[in-house]
């Protein structure tokens, strides 16, 4: 159910809220996510896998991640990926225990929303940079 000023709703213990920032969607989770609650997460997070817009899943304010938290991540990936939408976490300091380093996680891991907007319109115009040169080549 949604909170009557923050458009979030509440998953058992865990509260998920949507924002549209600087060409991406960013999902914030707030609280707990863990075997009882990572299922109606992981469906409400796939709500903003949209079009081509990337999505940031900010965890910074995840107190508590279980192992089952690694089942919201696949989802998302496998989402992001069928979509072909870039997509970063945000990690808390308990949800990087459990990933590990930024550097070895098997996700695209980050340590604040700032960068990884910042990142994905790197990645963008990276892109971009790449595929401009072939339309120039069929035109």
């Amino acid at each position: 159910m949604a909170g009557p000023r923050t458009g979030a709703v509440d998953c058992a213990g865990a509260e998920v809220r949507a924002h549209y920032r600087h060409r991406a969607t960013v999902v914030t989770i707030r609280g707990e996510i863990d075997a009882v609650n990572v299922d109606q997460i992981s469906e409400r997070v796939r709500h903003f896998v949209l079009g081509d817009t990337p999505v940031v899943l900010d965890l910074s304010a995840v107190t508590h991640f279980s192992s089952a938290g690694i089942g919201l991540l696949c989802v998302l990936d496998e989402e992001c990926r069928g979509a072909d939408v870039a997509w970063m976490i945000v990690v808390s300091p308990v949800v990087s225990t459990l990933l590990g380093e930024p550097d070895e996680a098997a996700f695209p891991v980050t340590t604040s929303v700032h960068e990884a907007l910042r990142n994905l319109a790197d990645a963008v115009a990276w892109r971009r940079q790449l595929v401009l040169p072939l339309v120039k080549k069929s035109a």
